[in-house]
């Protein structure tokens, strides 16, 4: 057995029903007991309802589970008590996060998941298996390499509610980078540079985006940046909220913004992520001056997540995993 835990979110929605068109059957978990039980009834699938503030009760509903796709966000605060429930009963954690701090908490914590036989893997969504993978091919393909530089753009791009919170609670970090092996910040909208996403070059701008963390354990690679493809508006618009950044991080600013994401957002329609594709773009560098790009084209962020996702868990589930902190493409 194992367990989607978020099946009433946006993303892990998606996952179950496609896990279900996929012939699987995933145990649906979450907090919401109406929206699981709708779900559940739909999908016929079993349905634990359970939140994860107490870590006993947590353990216990990974009563034989071997795996969790965990898809309930922000994962600042759900990840460490699903990851502490998972090391407790000796079940793989995987999930769609994005965020720096989680990638750096799972993988600093290496040692604790072999201890516990299971693999911990973050970042099996669009954030960030195609970057993650084009950057272990760009390595391969210079494996001296001193810089990578990552960059994305979409056509749409439309935010689901949890994308959309993940990325208001990182605001008042701005951006980050890597540099000679250590993460560190800047501000935010202080780096741009033109991007060769197709035959002609285009404005994009450096974004805390989760490979500054995740492809340096791929890669080894000690100086990272990661762009996203932006006209000069929304680039000034990051560049305001950079001054604003104290502001941005009070409690009642914070909790404002995502009261209004709960109202106002409701992620990309089934016609929307059919109309939308992605297209990434990477290089490398060494120090003598030698380079490899490789550019990529993906379906939208949230197919993608869905079908990376399940992918994992199918590999996982058939033919094991290396146990520790991975990367997807590790």
């Amino acid at each position: 057995q194992w367990m989607i835990y978020g099946a009433n979110g946006y993303t892990g929605r998606l996952c179950a029903i496609e896990a279900v068109r996929r012939g699987k059957h995933p145990v649906l978990a979450g907090r919401n007991a109406d929206a699981l039980a709708i779900l559940g009834k739909q999908l016929r699938l079993e349905t634990r309802v359970f939140s994860l503030d107490d870590p006993r009760v947590v353990a216990d509903n990974l009563g034989g589970i071997a795996l969790v796709l965990h898809c309930a966000g922000p994962f600042s605060a759900t990840s460490v008590p699903m990851l502490s429930a998972c090391e407790h009963a000796h079940c793989h954690y995987l999930d769609i996060t994005g965020e720096i701090d989680v990638f750096e908490y799972v993988h600093q914590r290496d040692a604790h998941w072999k201890r516990a036989n299971i693999a911990a893997i973050p970042g099996v969504g669009f954030d960030v298996v195609p970057s993650d993978c084009l950057a272990a091919m760009l390595k391969r393909a210079l494996p001296d390499a001193t810089h990578l530089t990552l960059a994305f753009r979409s056509k749409r791009g439309k935010l689901s509610p949890g994308t959309a919170k993940t990325m208001v609670e990182g605001l008042p970090k701005g951006l980050r980078v890597r540099r000679g092996g250590h993460l560190i910040n800047m501000p935010s909208g202080s780096l741009t540079r033109k991007i060769p996403f197709g035959s002609m070059d285009e404005l994009a701008v450096a974004i805390p985006w989760g490979d500054v963390s995740t492809a340096f354990y791929s890669t080894q690679i000690p100086n990272i940046e990661v762009y996203l493809g932006a006209p000069k508006n929304q680039i000034r618009q990051m560049r305001w909220a950079g001054k604003l950044q104290s502001l941005l991080s009070m409690n009642f600013v914070q909790n404002y913004l995502k009261k209004s994401i709960t109202k106002k957002v409701k992620g990309p329609s089934e016609k929307e992520r059919a109309g939308d594709e992605t297209i990434l773009w990477g290089e490398v560098k060494n120090a003598s001056g030698g380079r490899a790009a490789l550019r990529m084209n993906t379906p939208e962020g949230y197919t993608l997540t869905v079908d990376a996702s399940l992918t994992v868990v199918k590999r996982i589930l058939e033919e094991g995993a290396p146990h520790g902190a991975l990367t997807p493409s590790m």
